[in-house]
């Protein structure tokens, strides 16, 4: 093996480990805000219902009109505290499939408060993990963007990948890069007039 070569692999061995720790303190910091995002929504909607349970409990004697209210907004609580629930599974790792995906992508978007434009038009039995990365692709782009700025992103099946293409004003992160890279994929970023950011993705459908 030539001195070149050894510098070749040990520049690939060195860019793996460190797309191993990119990947693993992404995982730590993700866990981090699921915490902290509990601790600060539903939970703190969980101890209001608590208190105002109670509340309501001693107002069904004294004032009946007064308990019907406080139990209406303890409903809108509950409700609140569903809604937080659901929006963290999703973040936990999203239930997808071909049907749902489109709606997936634009509830993100919703949530987010980004105006977007979502044309996905995948098969049924397109592997969950390839939809989950082009998810999560979509996700970083949009947790980077401000309230208010449009966002687009296509998906398609084409020539053996599942191929995705998003613009919007930032680009996506290092651990976006190697979630797809694990996974056999390519992705590319590239400058817009704007200035716009286009991320170009390809994630192959056979292992």
């Amino acid at each position: 093996m030539t001195d070149n070569s050894r510098k070749v692999e040990g520049g690939q061995v060195e860019a793996l480990h460190a797309s191993r720790k990119r990947l693993l303190l992404a995982a730590d910091a993700e866990r981090c805000r699921i915490e902290r995002d509990l601790h600060e929504g539903v939970q703190q909607y969980l101890v209001a219902l608590a208190v105002n349970l109670q509340l309501a409990a001693e107002l069904t004697k004294s004032d009946p009109a007064g308990a019907a209210t406080l139990l209406t907004e303890m409903g809108r609580d509950v409700q609140q505290a569903l809604d937080g629930i659901a929006r963290l599974a999703q973040q936990i790792y999203p239930q997808l499939d071909a049907v749902g995906f489109g709606a997936a992508l634009r509830s993100a978007a919703v949530s987010a408060g980004i105006r977007a434009s979502v044309d996905a038009d995948v098969e049924a039995g397109s592997p969950p993990e390839l939809l989950a990365t082009a998810y999560w692709c979509w996700l970083d782009l949009l947790d980077r963007a401000t309230p208010g700025e449009r966002a687009t992103i296509t998906v398609r099946e084409h020539d053996g990948a599942l191929a995705f293409e998003l613009v919007g004003d930032h680009p996506v992160g290092a651990v976006v890069r190697d979630r797809v890279e694990a996974l056999g994929g390519t992705l590319t970023i590239e400058s817009e007039p704007g200035p716009r950011t286009r991320v170009v993705g390809s994630l192959p459908l056979a292992g």
